[in-house]
């Protein structure tokens, strides 16, 4: 399939070829795209809850009532989880959220993530991400002559810096390099905008693989 290329300014900048097997599926698997997104957050919590059980509560674990004829259930320690104060039974414990997800579903997804950008015609390419200066005034209305409000920037192998620093201060724009486009990225923002030299490093990452 073919895309225009635009300018920063929403100029034309000639035409450039995508990859159908990348930007051209059809039938987008909500599946694919909703796994691959609860590993990318599941991999993301930190997994530092904890409450304390009863063997970790300070407090005393003297019999404080008689075995039998007290009228009431036999009890070792206050810190029993059935009084006020004692440990928590069952409760959560530090561990790792993260599990395992095939690289072909994870590269897969990705092809499905970009082909539905495309198919709902939120695809932009332009010829490069670059400023002369860090100002975001500028960078501000050159997005809004492309029409972008919301949106995910992937730049080349590195990020301009005049370009990061500018994106910064606009609120729902996030900038990427090629090497980090994921899934998550692509579906959170509703406009994707590719540079040439990123559509050069998705296809050498994403056409070569079979999904």
């Amino acid at each position: 399939m073919k895309l225009e290329v635009k300018t920063l300014a929403a100029k034309d900048a000639g035409a450039i070829d995508l990859d159908d097997a990348v930007f051209g599926i059809e039938e987008i698997r909500a599946d694919l795209l909703q796994r691959c997104v609860k590993w990318q957050l599941a991999a993301r919590q930190q997994g530092t809850h904890k409450t304390k059980g009863r063997s970790e509560i300070a407090r005393t674990k003297k019999k404080f009532g008689r075995q039998k004829g007290g009228g009431g259930a036999r009890h070792g320690a206050r810190s029993a989880p059935i009084f006020v104060g004692g440990g928590r039974a069952h409760g959560p414990r530090v561990r790792s959220h993260a599990h395992d997800l095939p690289k072909k579903v994870r590269a897969l997804a990705l092809r499905h993530a970009l082909s539905s950008k495309a198919g709902s015609s939120n695809l932009i390419i332009i010829d490069d991400a670059a400023l002369k200066a860090p100002k975001t005034k500028d960078l501000r209305s050159s997005f809004e002559n492309l029409g972008v409000q919301n949106a995910l920037v992937i730049s080349g192998e590195t990020v301009d810096e005049n370009f990061a620093l500018a994106a910064r201060n606009i609120p729902c724009v996030d900038v990427l390099p090629a090497q980090g486009l994921n899934v998550y990225d692509v579906l959170r923002r509703d406009t994707l905008v590719l540079t040439k030299a990123a559509v050069e490093k998705i296809h050498a990452r994403l056409s070569a693989k079979e999904a």
